[in-house]
């Protein structure tokens, strides 16, 4: 179990890098996309939209068009992963606001969605590392995707391409082929942040407290666990190895009950390419 003053360093450390991430998420939409009418995507690309339209803020309607989600994910994900992105959130749509004066770098659309593409996906890549979101419509990805056989990438993606594309009605049809440039930049520079946007994860892990692990893991994360009978080739001692399949976004919720139960656990993580049948109904995607 986790000492008081290790719980604290650990959420210390989290809020650091949601912040962090925050705040390079709001450079590259305020500093490079915005001011080319370049649109990212999900609540933030209608955000954008809604803002050009209406003159109000973008980063008010950033946090009150997230609202309805974090309702939503508080009741069917979990307190942890919706307080890290309601204070997500609320940061971007304050460096938005503070940003929102400065200059944007540069007048080139192509060089402004390349950039703002590159330092949007460092950010939202942080985020979803340390375990928040700064996008209503993957909350509903990630409840959906434990319903269906779609991966959170594809829903994620169906959810884009038609917000990106109606940024041709707003901006105009150059405007929204920029957009895709950028998401797409976005996307893979988040899949190298995370190290997998939307892989599968085995996870092996070995503890003598392997019975309570089991427990924890499906009654949180809901997913199944199959344990292994193994050996120490150094004593001879028989030991429980858990085998079980999460999702990148799981990872690091799975860490957290490791080292709330048995932080000496033995664990290793690696990436699943393709996953099929069993409990585990999604693709990954590589």
């Amino acid at each position: 179990m986790l000492s008081k003053k290790e719980r604290i360093h650990k959420m210390i450390k989290r809020i650091l890098y949601l912040s962090l991430g925050s705040a390079l998420a709001a450079i590259g939409l305020e500093i490079f996309l915005i001011p080319n009418n370049v649109i990212d995507g999900g609540v933030v690309g209608i955000s954008i939209m809604a803002s050009y339209l209406t003159k109000w803020p973008v980063g008010l309607f950033i946090f009150v068009l997230n609202i309805p989600f974090f309702i939503f994910g508080y009741n069917q994900i979990g307190k942890s992963f919706t307080i890290s992105t309601v204070f997500s959130v609320a940061m971007l749509s304050m460096w938005v606001s503070i940003l929102h004066p400065v200059p944007g770098l540069t007048e080139d659309v192509f060089l402004a969605s390349v950039f703002g593409g590159i330092v949007l996906g460092i950010g939202v890549g942080l985020i979803i590392r340390y375990g928040g979101s700064l996008d209503g419509t993957e909350i509903i990805a990630i409840v959906l995707d434990k319903k269906s056989a779609f991966s959170v990438g594809e829903i994620v993606m169906f959810f884009n391409l038609f917000i990106l594309s109606s940024a041709g009605l707003v901006f105009g049809w150059d405007r929204a082929m920029y957009s895709l440039v950028a998401y797409f930049i976005a996307f893979k520079v988040i899949d190298i942040t995370i190290e997998g946007l939307d892989e599968s994860k085995e996870v092996m892990i070995i503890s003598d407290k392997h019975d309570e692990i089991t427990e924890v893991l499906m009654a949180r994360l809901g997913r199944g666990v199959t344990l292994l009978l193994g050996k120490g080739g150094y004593t001879g001692e028989e030991k429980g190895i858990l085998y079980c399949v999460v999702t990148r976004l799981e990872v690091a919720k799975l860490k957290s009950i490791l080292n709330e139960i048995d932080d000496e656990a033995f664990v290793t993580i690696s990436s699943v390419h393709e996953v099929m049948g069993g409990r585990f109904k999604k693709r990954a995607i590589h």
